[in-house]
């Protein structure tokens, strides 16, 4: 008999590249707001994205935006954005979203947890660290936000 050979079905996961796609700070009230002894409020907004670049080539973005206040003062506000590339083959559909929902944004996130640090620290402000996000309650509470509110009849 002669036989085909078959393609090889091996799920492949490999990163690509991790990368800083955006980055931005201001410090809206500089220099006084450096003579401020009191505690600021951080507010941390964070939002996670994934895009198909080629056949089994996928970028996981994930931007995180965070705003230290005092009173009504700007203190500073960071925006980043930390990307990666990610060569992802041979993996049902039905679990390429949870790859790209969770597993993309832990392998990314450190890396923008970093970039946060550094630049905070440089702009002349006290170390900060981002929180650790559980990126499987988020991309559960994201799926379902997104299921229809109202469920079809069937007669």
């Amino acid at each position: 008999m002669n036989e085909q050979p078959q393609p090889d079905q091996t799920p492949v996961f490999q990163i690509e590249k991790i990368y800083l796609k955006d980055l931005s700070l201001e410090i809206p009230n500089a220099p006084q707001i450096f003579l401020e002894r009191e505690q600021p409020n951080i507010e941390v907004q964070l939002n996670t994205a994934s895009s198909k670049i080629s056949e089994g080539i996928y970028e996981t973005t994930i931007t995180v935006t965070v705003t230290s206040k005092i009173q009504d003062k700007t203190m500073f506000l960071v925006e980043a954005s930390e990307a990666g590339i990610f060569q992802i083959r041979n993996v049902p559909e039905t679990d390429l979203d949870v790859v790209l929902g969770i597993g993309c944004p832990n392998i990314v996130f450190p890396y923008l947890r970093e970039v946060i640090s550094d630049l905070v620290t440089r702009a002349g402000f006290p170390p900060m660290l981002l929180a650790p996000v559980n990126f499987e309650a988020l991309y559960s509470q994201q799926k379902a936000q997104q299921s229809p509110i109202i469920q079809p009849t069937t007669h």
